[in-house]
C-alpha cells in the first residue's frame, strides 16, 4: 500500500513538473546522462598521469613523459571545466523550473479554492490541508525531480564505479555497501515517524500564524492599542513557536543522531578499503596511480551511494508530504452542475419558491432553517427580518445556490436549483453581504467587479456609483476613478466604513441580474444617506425580484412583503401594516426601535 501510494505520487509529482517546464525538463535529463559518466573519465585520467608523473620520477622526464605527461593534465582539465560547466547549467534549470513550478503549484491552489464549495472554507479541516498544501507544494515537486535525476546519476557513476572496484578485490564493494545500508534503513523508519509529527503542529503553526496577523496587520491595530492585547498576543504567539521550536530541534537531534550512526560506519569502510588497496599496493598488484585511483574511486563510490540512499529517502519524504497537496487537490466540489442542465429562463416569469426547506451546516447537528415554505413572485421586493443567529444569511446562501438544502427544494420558475448550472444561477444575481470587501484596488476596478463580464465602461460604473451614492465620494478623490483604494499599497486612499459600504452597493448595482440581494445594505450610512440609498433602491429594481436584509426596520417599510424568521423558522409574513396589526414578533421588534426615536 504504501509503495503503491509512493509510485502513485510520484507520477503525479512529475507530470506537474513536465507540463510546468517541458523544455528545461529534457535539458536536465540530458545534464544527468553526461554528468553520470564523467568521475570515471576524471578518475582514469587522473590514474595515467600519476602513473606518467611516477614513470618520469624513476626513468626521468624526456620529451615522450612529459608530451604525455600534459596530455593527461589537458585531459583532466577538459573533464573538471565540462563538470564545472554541467554544475552551472544545472543551478540554472534547477532555478527556472522551480520558478515554473512555483507558479504552476499556485495555479493549482488557486483553481482548486475557487472551485470547492463554500462550506469547505467553513471547516478546520480543510484550513489545516490547505495549510500544509501551502507549505509544502511549490517546492517538494522540484525536489522529487531533483532527487530522481540524482538518484539516476548516482546509479549510473556508482554502477562504473562498483564494477572498477570490483577490479581491485570483490570485497571492497560489498563493504562499500554494507557500511552505507544500516543508517539507510533507520532513516527510512525515521522519515515516517517525522511526516506525522510535523503534519501533528499544523494547527499550532495556524493558530501563530493567526496571531502574526492580529498583531502585525491593519485591521486589528486600533483595538489592539486601545486594549492593549499586543503584548498578549505576543506572549500566546511565543508560547506556540517555543513548542514547535522545541519539537522542531528534537527531531533534528534524532536526525544528527542517525547520521552520526551513518557516517561512522562510511569512516569504518574507508578504513577497511584503504587496508586492502594497500596491501595490493605492497603486493605489487596495484601501481601507485592505481592505489590514488582506487582510493578515490572508493570515497567518490561512497559518496555516489550516500547520494543515491539520501535520494531515494528524499523521494519517499517529499511524496509524503506531496500526499497533503494532491489530498486538496482532490477535493470535490458537493455542488455541480447536472450533466445536461436546463436553461435558466431570461427573464423570471413565476419567481423563486421554497418548499420545506431546512438547513443544517456539516460541522453542526443545529438546525439553522426549519421547514421554510415560500413563494417570491417575480419582480416582488421583500425583506427579511429577525434577531441575530435567525437564519437570515444563510436562507441567502441557499438562493444563491452556495449551498444546497438538507431537506426540502428550492425553485425557480418551477425547476428545482439542482438542474440549473450554478454558475448560470449565481450570473442572474447581484449580492451585497454585510461582511463585503474592500479591494486594494482602484475605485473603477471596485465597482466593476460586479459584473466582469461586461466592458469597464466609464459611463456604467458612474450610474451604479450614483445609484449607490457614492459619486460625491469619488469626485473628491485624487484621480477620482482611477484613484486606489485602501493603504496596502502605494498611494492609496483610505475610505471610511460607510464609504467603503457605498463602493460594494454600487458594485452590486453593476449588474444588470434578476434577483438583487442585500444583507444590511446601509449599516455604516448616516440617515440621510440611508434614505437617499432606499428611495433610489425602489427604481432600480423595478422589474427585477429583490431581497433586503435590514434591522434597521422604519428604511423596510416600502418593500411589497416582509418575512420574519425566529430560530431558523418562518413565523410571519405580510406587509408592513399587516404585521403591525397582527402585533406579532414584527411589530414588538418596531416598536423596540421607534420608541428610541419618541420625545
Amino acid at each position: 500500500m504504501i509503495l503503491k501510494s509512493l509510485v502513485v505520487n510520484l507520477q503525479r509529482a512529475l507530470h506537474l513538473v513536465w507540463h510546468s517546464s517541458p523544455r528545461w525538463t529534457v535539458v536536465s535529463l540530458g545534464l544527468l546522462l553526461f554528468q553520470g559518466f564523467l568521475p570515471l573519465g576524471q578518475l582514469y585520467l587522473m590514474k595515467q598521469l600519476i602513473d606518467t608523473l611516477t614513470l618520469g620520477v624513476k626513468s626521468g622526464f624526456d620529451a615522450s613523459t612529459w608530451q604525455t605527461a600534459l596530455i593527461w593534465i589537458g585531459g583532466v582539465g577538459v573533464l573538471t571545466l565540462a563538470s564545472d560547466t554541467c554544475n552551472a547549467l544545472n543551478n540554472l534549470t534547477q532555478t527556472i523550473q522551480t520558478q515554473a513550478i512555483s507558479d504552476r503549484v499556485h495555479s493549482l491552489l488557486h483553481h482548486k479554492s475557487i472551485e470547492v464549495d463554500l462550506q469547505f472554507y467553513e471547516n478546520t479541516d480543510y484550513y489545516n490541508t490547505l495549510h500544509r498544501a501551502q507549505e509544502q507544494a511549490p517546492y517538494r515537486p522540484q525536489m522529487v525531480l531533483y532527487s530522481l535525476l540524482q538518484v539516476g546519476q548516482s546509479s549510473l557513476s556508482l554502477l562504473g564505479i562498483l564494477v572498477l572496484l570490483t577490479g581491485l578485490h570483490w570485497l571492497v564493494p560489498l563493504v562499500l555497501l554494507l557500511a552505507i545500508l544500516p543508517g539507510v534503513a533507520i532513516r527510512f523508519k525515521y522519515t515516517g515517524k517525522a511526516y506525522l509529527r510535523i503534519s501533528s503542529w499544523t494547527e499550532s503553526e495556524r493558530q501563530a500564524d493567526y496571531l502574526h496577523t492580529l498583531v502585525t496587520t491593519e485591521p486589528y491595530a486600533k483595538e489592539i492599542r486601545l486594549f492593549a492585547l499586543g503584548s498578549l498576543f505576543h506572549q500566546w504567539f511565543q508560547g506556540l513557536r517555543t513548542k514547535i521550536r522545541q519539537e522542531k530541534v528534537h527531531l533534528a537531534t534524532q536526525q544528527s543522531a542517525i547520521d552520526l550512526i551513518t557516517n561512522g560506519s562510511a569512516t569504518l569502510a574507508v578504513c577497511i578499503a584503504s587496508g586492502i588497496t594497500a596491501y595490493q599496493m605492497i603486493q605489487g598488484a596495484v601501481t601507485l596511480g592505481g592505489f590514488v585511483m582506487y582510493y578515490q574511486a572508493f570515497q567518490r563510490g561512497q559518496g555516489f551511494l550516500r547520494d543515491l540512499l539520501s535520494n531515494s529517502i528524499g523521494l519517499y519524504e517529499n511524496s509524503l508530504f506531496l500526499q497533503d497537496f494532491y489530498q486538496f487537490l482532490d477535493i470535490q466540489p458537493l455542488i455541480v452542475a447536472p450533466v445536461a442542465p436546463k436553461p435558466l429562463p431570461a427573464v423570471w416569469q413565476q419567481g423563486i419558491c421554497l418548499e420545506n426547506v431546512s438547513f443544517n451546516y456539516a460541522h453542526s447537528q443545529r438546525s439553522v432553517l426549519k421547514n421554510i415554505n415560500l413563494k417570491i413572485n417575480a419582480g416582488e421586493v421583500i425583506a427579511i427580518v429577525g434577531a441575530n443567529g435567525a437564519g437570515k444569511t444563510t436562507l441567502i446562501k441557499l438562493l444563491c445556490r452556495l449551498y444546497d438544502p438538507t431537506e426540502g427544494t428550492i425553485s425557480i420558475d418551477g425547476v428545482d436549483l439542482r438542474h440549473y448550472a450554478p454558475t448560470d444561477i449565481q450570473r442572474q444575481i447581484s449580492v451585497l453581504f454585510q461582511d463585503y470587501i474592500q479591494y486594494q484596488l482602484t475605485v473603477q476596478e471596485n465597482i466593476w467587479l460586479g459584473n466582469i463580464e461586461a466592458p469597464p465602461s466609464t459611463e456604467a460604473i458612474w450610474d451604479a456609483a450614483r445609484a449607490a451614492g457614492a459619486d460625491p465620494t469619488i469626485e473628491r478623490l485624487p484621480q477620482g476613478l482611477d484613484t486606489r483604494l485602501g493603504n496596502w499599497f502605494e498611494q492609496g486612499e483610505e475610505l471610511s466604513i460607510g464609504q467603503w459600504q457605498k463602493i460594494a452597493l454600487a458594485r452590486a448595482f453593476m449588474r444588470d441580474a434578476q434577483l438583487v440581494i442585500l444583507d444590511e445594505p446601509t449599516s455604516a450610512l448616516d440617515p440621510q444617506a440611508e434614505a437617499e440609498v432606499f428611495d433610489r433602491f425602489r427604481q432600480l429594481v423595478r422589474g427585477r425580484t429583490a431581497i433586503v436584509i435590514s434591522h434597521r426596520l422604519s428604511t423596510i417599510k416600502m418593500v411589497d412583503r416582509i418575512l420574519v424568521l425566529s430560530n431558523g423558522e418562518l413565523v410571519e409574513c405580510g406587509s408592513h401594516d399587516r404585521l403591525m396589526e397582527q402585533n406579532g414578533l414584527y411589530a414588538r421588534l418596531f416598536n423596540t426601535q421607534a420608541q428610541h426615536y419618541q420625545v
